[in-house]
C-alpha cells in the first residue's frame, strides 16, 4: 500500500475507535511481508541486469517469470543438494509445490536430479552449472540489496532490524 493511502486511512478513522482498522495497515507482520517482497523485487532486477546470469534466465528475471518461490530454491538447496522432502521442509512447502517448482528450474537448467549417494532409492536436486551462476549472483544481488537497505535507512536502523530479526527468527521452531 502506498503512503498516502495509509495515511488517509490512519486519518480518517479514530485511534482506538471501535472503526479502527489501522492496525490492519502497521502490524509487523504485514511490513514484513511489505518488506520481504520490495528486498526479494530488488534481487530479481539485480539478477536480470548481471551479465554473470545466463542470458536465457536473466531474460526470465527481467520478464517477470522467476519469482519470489524460485527464490526459495536459491535460499534453500544446501550446496552439495538436497533431497526434495528436506528442500521443501527449509523452504516451508508441501513437498508436491516444491516438486513442481524444482521441475521448472530444472527446464530451465538450474537444478537438476541425481541419485542420493547416500540412498540409491532416493534423488537429490542439485545446482547444475548454470546453477552455481545463478547462486553467484544471488550472493552479489543480496549483498547489493542490503547495501542499498542500510544506505536507506542508515547503518543504525540497519543493524538493529537485522539483529531484532535474527533474534525473532532464531526462536521459530516450525
Amino acid at each position: 500500500m502506498h503512503s498516502e493511502h495509509l495515511l488517509h486511512a490512519l486519518a480518517t478513522e479514530r485511534p482506538g475507535g471501535a472503526n479502527d482498522q489501522s492496525w490492519r495497515l502497521t502490524h509487523l507482520g504485514r511490513l514484513l511481508g511489505h518488506a520481504l517482497r520490495r528486498f526479494d523485487a530488488r534481487v530479481l532486477t539485480l539478477m536480470a541486469s548481471d551479465v554473470q546470469v545466463p542470458l536465457a534466465l536473466s531474460n526470465l528475471a527481467a520478464r517477470e517469470q522467476v519469482g519470489a518461490a524460485h527464490i526459495h530454491i536459491t535460499r534453500h538447496l544446501a550446496v552439495g543438494g538436497s533431497r526434495l522432502t528436506d528442500l521443501a521442509a527449509s523452504a516451508g512447502m508441501s513437498k508436491q509445490a516444491m516438486g513442481d517448482l524444482v521441475d521448472q528450474c530444472e527446464a530451465w537448467g538450474l537444478v537438476s536430479r541425481q541419485p542420493d549417494p547416500l540412498d540409491k532409492r532416493a534423488r537429490q536436486v542439485v545446482f547444475t552449472e548454470t546453477g552455481r551462476l545463478w547462486l553467484q549472483a544471488f550472493r552479489q544481488a543480496v549483498t547489493q540489496a542490503e547495501a542499498e537497505f542500510h544506505q536507506a535507512v542508515g547503518a543504525d536502523v540497519a543493524t538493529v532490524v537485522a539483529l531484532g530479526l535474527e533474534a525473532y527468527a532464531g526462536a521459530y521452531e516450525p
